[in-house]
């Protein structure tokens, strides 16, 4: 190959003379020069140089520091920080495998490690929790520790989860739709004026944060008077909630640019919404309704309103005899349904603590299937979900294998959900893991139907 070479040409340039009115403008002398030396220095370059030079971890530097300060007869001044713990809970194996791809589905309080405050975290500690996840997770640091600078996908998890969390309105779209926070209702057969404080007010503090008033009022106890009962219910009844649920509408395929098809998604997705926030409103108010019908507040409201009007009936000598005798009677009464109630009391004590450990023990058995279908799910993820090596899956590929292992899922028994979790641990090899996955699926083709399953086919 050849190249022609460059051709300079020259252009006779001359300057035009400076007019008559011309005048060089005055400039200030120039300060005289100055020499000074620029220095690393500072608390975080000498703690950086301090690392290197010693070959520590941000661990082993403040151990050392502590050991020193304590050799030279110096006292350690431990913090006294009531959020000392934030971010500190423990982190099990699944949580760390976590696909920052599948970030609607992660459980951002868990990623921060606020899973004990969840949602009564401050904007305060969600950012102290942030900031120790990163100083505990940054790329950076497992380079530095011997790990790959490049596997930064719980980094990522921590990233969104942070993104959501200080989002006042993503934060509340992700606690509408939090499944783990309980939901459960006492049940009427279970309440009696002895526990219906005990029972009723976690319930009514925990529904309390979907309020747009705030503070809510609280349930109390029987010393409140019939204005204030009356008005906690009339609360509740009229209760403007902010909860939504946007969290669980459904995406768009990716890649379409249709806008019929879009316009018709989102159609779909604000009916559901409309639908759930629908169903919502009508839990509440059973949820009160049940509250009112066990509250032994208003039962001795309408007990006191009728002895009342009794006594007004009477009246006179007779009347007041009647009513002497009539409290005698009920004086004995109540003192026999005092005993009847103890009894009944202590049945039901023992009644609640063998429900409370079945409840316990159907709760661990949930919690375990959710285990073993997350662990089903990172398999899948560890395997690239089974397309060739080397090469990436498409977004529909993840979208279809993620979708039909929900449905085989839903279609297995706790025990069977764990045994296929044990055979797909069991294997190694990807094409061997896919074949027991469909082996699966053909044991619940009839009872999902034919044709549902296409990628685990």
């Amino acid at each position: 190959m050849s190249f022609a070479s460059a051709t300079v040409i020259q252009l006779p340039v001359t300057l035009p003379a400076l007019p008559k009115s011309y005048k060089a403008p005055a400039f200030k002398p120039l300060s005289p020069a100055t020499t000074s030396k620029l220095l690393p220095a500072g608390s975080a370059f000498n703690s950086h140089a301090r690392r290197i030079l010693n070959q520590r971890s941000f661990e082993q530097d403040d151990e050392a520091l502590r050991a020193e300060h304590l050799a030279n007869g110096g006292n350690v001044v431990e913090e006294t920080d009531e959020d000392e713990g934030l971010g500190d809970e423990e982190e099990d194996k699944l949580l760390l495998q976590s696909d920052p791809k599948q970030w609607k589905t992660q459980d951002h309080y868990a990623v921060l490690g606020l899973q004990s405050l969840r949602y009564k975290a401050t904007d305060e500690q969600i950012k102290k929790a942030h900031r120790r996840k990163v100083l505990r997770h940054h790329p950076d640091k497992k380079a530095s520790g011997g790990g790959s600078a490049n596997d930064d996908s719980f980094f990522k998890c921590i990233a969104k989860a942070m993104e959501v969390l200080s989002s006042p309105e993503k934060r509340r779209q992700f606690d509408s739709v939090d499944s783990e926070v309980p939901d459960d209702v006492p049940e009427a057969s279970e309440t009696t004026a002895s526990n219906f404080y005990e029972l009723w007010t976690p319930v009514f503090d925990r529904e309390g944060r979907f309020s747009i008033q705030q503070p809510v009022p609280v349930l109390g106890d029987a010393s409140l008077s019939k204005k204030e009962v009356e008005s906690f219910y009339s609360f509740w009844y009229n209760m403007d909630s902010w909860r939504s649920f946007e969290a669980l509408d459904k995406d768009v395929n990716e890649g379409s640019d249709s806008r019929d098809e879009k316009r018709h998604a989102e159609k779909k997705n604000k009916a559901e919404r409309a639908k759930r926030k629908k169903e919502d409103n009508a839990r509440l108010r059973t949820l009160v309704d049940t509250a009112l019908s066990v509250d032994p507040r208003i039962k001795q409201f309408k007990a006191d309103e009728k002895a009342a009007r009794d006594a007004k009936k009477k009246g006179g000598p007779t009347g007041a005899v009647d009513a002497k005798k009539k409290e005698e009677e009920e004086k004995a009464k109540a003192e026999a349904e005092a005993k009847a109630a103890a009894e009944a009391a202590k049945a039901a004590a023992e009644d609640k603590t063998n429900r409370e450990a079945a409840k316990k023990a159907k709760a661990a058995a949930a919690k375990n299937v959710k285990k073993d279908r997350k662990a089903i799910s990172a398999v899948v993820t560890a395997n690239n979900y089974f397309v060739a090596a080397g090469s990436s899956p498409s977004p529909s590929v993840v979208e279809g294998q993620l979708s039909e292992l929900d449905l085989l899922f839903g279609a297995l028994e706790p025990e069977e959900t764990a045994e296929l979790k044990k055979e797909v641990e069991a294997e190694k090899d990807a094409a061997k893991i896919k074949a027991v996955i469909i082996a699966w699926v053909g044991k619940v083709t009839d009872k999902v139907g034919a044709g549902k399953f296409k990628e685990f086919a």
